[in-house]
């Protein structure tokens, strides 16, 4: 059992990425394992990947194990084939080669994520059934400093007009990191409240489901 305050956590979002890496195989392994010629990542990037398979694809995963022409999608289980089908996970991936600090954050909130039901019944029951189906889209939001002057403020500005995803790390105060792929807008004017600072809201609507890599302790 164990508590932790998120007080000193950092979250940064990805400037720049590498060019497309061809990915001709992941194994369906725990941790998958990538095919990719002369791929050049090491242990510890951070890849975007783009997979055939739905569940893996735009998903921010750390690579682990790597080698020549393979690589290791660290925490990434895709050994169940009735999710991954043999062979259907192709793609490619991008790492992430610099990361710009989202700082001055006042408040954190986000929505989403619950679990969606059907509800039937049949005839010669007196009460409903429910079984789980989908869960609700997740968004984030992140109330800053209003600084136009900070690195990252450009990024998100240039993020919420071309709407392409990004890539951001969540960096706790243990150590545990947390990596997200979504779709970042902000706001266009900062809030103007007489005896209270001036904040811009960043949403972050989510790609995929996070990855989370813990650390020990």
């Amino acid at each position: 059992m164990a508590f932790k305050l998120p007080n000193g956590a950092i979250l940064e979002i990805a400037t720049t990425l590498a060019a497309a890496n061809a990915v001709s195989a992941i194994s369906n392994a725990s941790p998958a394992v990538a095919t990719a010629a002369a791929h050049g990542l090491k242990d510890g990037d951070v890849v975007v990947v783009r997979s055939g398979w739905t569940r893996l694809n735009d998903k921010a995963v750390r690579v682990t194990g790597s080698d020549t022409g393979t690589f290791k999608l660290e925490g990434i289980d895709t050994t169940k084939t009735t999710v991954y089908a043999a062979g259907a996970g192709t793609g490619s991936v991008r790492a992430v080669t610099a990361w710009a600090q989202i700082s001055q954050i006042t408040e954190v909130a986000s929505t989403g994520g619950e679990q969606q039901f059907a509800t039937f019944g049949f005839l010669e029951e007196d009460e409903d059934r429910q079984v789980p189906t989908t869960k609700s889209p997740v968004s984030m939001t992140f109330t800053v400093a209003d600084d136009p002057l900070l690195p990252y403020v450009a990024v998100c500005e240039t993020a919420d007009q071309d709407k392409d995803a990004r890539a951001l790390r969540l960096t706790l105060p243990n150590g545990s990191v947390m990596y997200y792929n979504a779709y970042v807008s902000i706001t266009s004017t900062p809030t103007l409240s007489r005896n209270n600072i001036m904040t811009r809201v960043i949403t972050l609507s989510l790609a995929s489901r996070p990855t989370r890599y813990q650390v020990a302790g």
